[in-house]
C-alpha cells in the first residue's frame, strides 16, 4: 500500500485491521454489517434500543469492550430513535438509511485503500511534494489532508456506531469523535437544542443515503513559523506590529445576518476551541458547535487534528452544508434541508473556506496586557495569512523600512503551494501573467464576535485585533457580523472615522496598546471606541484630532 507512513500514524485511531498491507474488518463485523445492509427483516435492527445492541456487538468484535462508552449511551439512542423521532420517520430510517450506512461501512476499507493509492496524485499528478494522505497532523506539523466526501461519510458512520478506539486519544491531545456523548447529553439533560443538534446529524445521513457526494474536502494545519524549522515562534512582537506601515483594509459592518450566509467568497471564521469542534459532540451549542452540525463533514477533522497551539490555525476548504437552522445556544433548532450551491474548484472542493482560530478563554483583565494582545493578534494573523502574497508583503515591508520578522516566515503553506501551482498551470495554458491569476481570487475575511461569548472576551478589542490581523495579512476586506451586540452598535461610524484618517496597522495597534494599558491600570473603564471617539459615543475623554 502507498503512503505507509501516513497509514502508520492514523491506524491506531481507526477500527480497521491491517494484514499484508491490506485493511479489513474482522469477519464477524463483516457479517453483522451485511445483515444490516439487507434491512431490518434480516438484521432485526428496527429501533434505537436494538441499534445500540448491534453497536455493542460490533464493538465487542473489534475488542473495544475494554473502552466502555458513557453509561447512558443506550438510553440516549433509544430516546432519540424510539421516542423523539416520529414513528414514520423512524421506520424509514431503519428501512432505508441504516442499510446504506451499513453498506458504506463495508466499503470503508476499500475507500481508505483507494484514498492512499490516489493521495499522491491529487496535486499536480504527483509531481509536487505536498503530502495529502490521511494521517495525524501533530502540533507544530504544518500539513494538509484531502479526504473524499464518500470517505468522510464512512468515517462519520463509524462515529455514529461508536467504533473508533479512544483510550490513547488523550495522550495525543485529540478530541473524541464517537457520538456516544452526543446521545448521552440528550438523555441525561434533555433539552431541545441537543435534540436538534442530533437532528442535523441524522439529516446528513438521510441525505447521503440517497446520494453520496463525490467531491473533496481539505484540512490544513497552518503554523506561524520561522524559516528555521527546528524553532517555531508563537508571536510576532510589539515592535513588529507598532511599526507596520500596512494600510488598514476595507471594513464592512453587518448588524444582521450570519457569517455562513455571506456571499462574497470570504474566508469564514470558526470561533474555535483549541480542540477543534469544541463541544460539538457533547452538549455545546454556540458558534463552532452549530457550524459542525450544519456542516457535519467538519467533524472528520476531530479524528486526526490534535489541539492547536498559540501559533497555529486550522483551515478547512470544501465542507458541504446540509442543514438550515434558527436560534442560538438553547434556542437552536434544525429547520430543514439546505442545498449548498457554492461553486467547485479544480480539486472538486466547494469554495467554502473555514478558518478555525481559538481565542483566550475567560481572559478577564489579562486580555489587556500586551502579552495577551499579541497572543490574540498573532493567532488571528496565522489564520488569515495567505502566504501566496508573501512576496508582495515583503516588498511593502522593505519599502517602508518595517521590521523584517515577516521576511523570515516559512514559504507557502500546503494549500497555497497547491493554488500557486494551479495558477502556474493557468499561466502555461492561457499565457496570462501568473501573479494576476493568483490575485484575481481577492478573498476577504467574514467574522464576528470571536472569543466574546462563552469565552468572555472584550468585543471592541477583539474587533480591532481581527481588523489589524486581516489588514496585515493583506486581505482586501473584513466583513464583520455584530449579531446585535450593544457595544458594537456604532462600529460602522468608528471604522469609517479610522479609515478616513488613513491609519496604518501600526497606528491602530499603538492606539489599542495605549488604551489597554490605561484599562489595565484602572485609568479608564469605558470601551475602546468611547475612549477613542468621544464625539461619536458621547463621552468626555478620548483621542480625537
Amino acid at each position: 500500500m502507498e503512503n505507509r507512513e501516513d497509514l502508520k500514524s492514523i491506524l491506531p485511531y481507526l477500527p480497521l485491521l491491517l494484514r499484508s498491507s491490506t485493511l479489513f474488518w474482522p469477519p464477524q463485523v463483516v457479517e453483522a454489517l451485511k445483515a444490516m445492509a439487507r434491512g431490518p427483516d434480516h438484521s432485526r435492527v428496527d429501533s434505537g434500543e436494538l441499534l445500540f445492541l448491534a453497536i455493542s456487538d460490533l464493538r465487542n468484535c473489534l475488542c473495544l469492550s475494554s473502552e466502555p462508552l458513557a453509561p447512558s449511551t443506550p438510553q440516549g439512542y433509544a430516546l432519540f430513535f424510539d421516542e423523539l423521532m416520529p414513528r414514520v420517520e423512524s421506520v424509514k430510517w431503519f428501512r432505508e438509511v441504516l442499510p446504506v450506512l451499513a453498506n458504506l461501512l463495508l466499503q470503508f476499507p476499500s475507500l481508505l485503500e483507494a484514498h492512499y493509492q490516489n493521495a499522491d496524485f491529487i496535486v499536480n499528478g504527483g509531481r509536487d511534494e505536498v503530502r495529502t494522505g490521511l494521517r495525524i497532523l501533530d502540533s507544530q506539523e504544518a500539513g494538509i489532508v484531502f479526504l473524499g466526501q464518500d470517505l468522510i461519510a464512512a468515517l462519520l458512520g463509524c462515529s455514529l456506531f461508536c467504533l473508533f478506539p479512544f483510550s490513547n486519544r488523550g495522550a495525543k491531545y485529540l478530541p473524541m469523535i464517537n457520538f456516544d456523548h452526543l446521545f448521552v447529553s440528550l438523555y441525561e439533560d434533555y433539552n431541545q437544542k441537543q435534540e436538534n443538534k442530533i437532528m442535523c446529524i441524522i439529516h446528513y445521513f438521510e441525505r447521503i443515503s440517497s446520494y453520496i457526494p463525490v467531491g473533496l474536502v481539505s484540512f490544513e494545519r497552518k503554523i506561524l513559523a520561522l524559516e528555521d524549522h527546528s524553532f517555531y515562534v508563537s508571536s510576532l512582537n510589539d515592535d513588529f506590529w507598532s511599526k507596520s506601515a500596512i494600510p488598514l483594509c476595507r471594513f464592512e459592518v453587518h448588524n444582521s445576518g450570519l457569517i455562513e450566509d455571506q456571499s462574497s467568497g470570504a474566508i469564514e471564521v470558526d470561533f474555535a476551541n483549541k480542540y477543534i469542534g469544541g463541544g460539538a459532540l457533547h452538549s455545546g451549542c454556540v458558534q463552532e458547535e452549530i457550524r459542525f452540525m450544519i456542516n457535519p463533514e467538519l467533524i472528520a477533522s476531530m479524528l486526526f487534528l490534535p489541539c492547536m497551539e498559540d501559533n497555529e490555525a486550522i483551515e478547512i476548504v470544501g465542507a458541504e452544508r446540509f442543514s438550515n437552522y434558527t436560534g442560538y445556544a438553547s434556542s437552536f433548532r434544525f429547520s430543514g434541508d439546505y442545498v449548498d450551491r457554492r461553486d467547485v474548484d479544480s480539486f472538486g472542493r466547494r469554495k467554502s473556506r473555514i478558518i478555525a482560530i481559538d481565542a483566550l478563554c475567560n481572559p478577564r483583565m489579562r486580555q489587556y496586557s500586551t502579552k495577551f494582545l499579541l497572543r490574540e493578534i498573532n493567532k488571528a494573523f496565522c489564520g488569515f495569512l495567505d502566504q501566496s502574497k508573501h512576496q508582495e508583503c515583503k516588498k511593502l515591508l522593505e519599502e517602508k523600512g518595517c521590521s523584517p520578522v515577516l521576511l523570515h516566515m516559512t514559504a507557502l503553506t500546503s494549500t497555497e503551494r497547491i493554488e500557486r501551482e494551479q495558477a502556474n498551470e493557468l499561466t502555461r495554458n492561457s499565457g496570462k501573467d501568473c501573479l494576476s491569476v493568483v490575485e484575481e481570487d481577492n478573498i476577504g475575511i467574514a467574522t464576528g464576535n470571536w472569543g466574546c461569548g462563552a469565552f468572555g472576551g472584550d468585543p471592541e478589542v477583539k474587533t480591532i485585533i481581527q481588523w489589524l490581523a486581516a489588514s496585515q495579512a493583506l486581505r482586501p476586506f473584513i466583513s464583520y457580523y455584530t449579531f446585535g451586540m450593544k457595544p458594537l452598535q456604532n462600529l460602522d461610524k468608528a471604522a469609517q472615522w479610522i479609515l478616513s484618517h488613513k491609519w496604518t496597522v501600526g497606528d491602530l495597534w499603538n492606539m489599542l496598546v495605549q488604551y489597554s494599558m490605561k484599562r489595565l491600570g484602572g485609568e479608564t473603564n469605558v470601551g475602546f471606541f468611547k475612549w477613542l471617539l468621544p464625539s461619536v459615543y458621547g463621552h468626555d475623554v478620548g483621542i480625537m484630532d
